[in-house]
């Protein structure tokens, strides 16, 4: 039982840092079907932006606030980003450099915690809902599941 508890808390745990891969920005080097990515399941083109827009300012740029902006921003989705088969980091930075028209590689060059990546808070604020969808997202959907189990396991104890 305690195997079984010790497994789930290293999964809940396992994106508590966006990697600096993900920071890392990459260039189209040709088609190739090792190169394809799958898509993202977020819908990053609906998402409010504004956390990011109004603190990262040009022309300055500030590294604190452009940073933290991101993190905040960007935590609640570690999962989903750090996934290198998908392509969700990349469309998510398309959409702020859309949004902010910031220069290429600000956040890569600017944002770094240490050599795994930038380094999220332990409970990452909840993502935003998207409100043109009325299902469950995979976050949510996980923590229901993590909390079914350990009602099981608690009433297997305490039986």
């Amino acid at each position: 039982m305690a195997l079984i508890l010790v497994a789930f808390a290293g999964l809940a745990a396992a994106s508590s840092f966006i990697s600096a891969d993900v920071l890392v920005p990459r260039g189209s080097g040709g088609r190739s079907l090792l190169q394809a990515k799958t898509n993202c399941p977020l819908n990053f083109e609906f998402m409010n932006y504004t956390i990011i827009t109004s603190q990262c300012k040009g022309p300055v740029y500030p590294p604190n606030l452009c940073c933290g902006a991101f993190k905040e921003f960007a935590c609640p989705y570690a999962t989903e980003l750090n996934d290198l088969e998908s392509n969700c980091a990349s469309t998510m930075f398309s959409y702020i450099n859309l949004y902010g028209h910031y220069p290429p590689g600000l956040f890569s060059s600017e944002c770094h915690d240490d050599k795994e990546g930038l380094l999220c808070p332990a409970a990452a604020p909840q993502p935003q809902e998207d409100a043109s969808s009325g299902c469950m997202n995979r976050q949510s959907l996980t923590s229901v599941i993590f909390l079914a189990c350990g009602v099981v396991v608690l009433k297997c104890l305490l039986s």
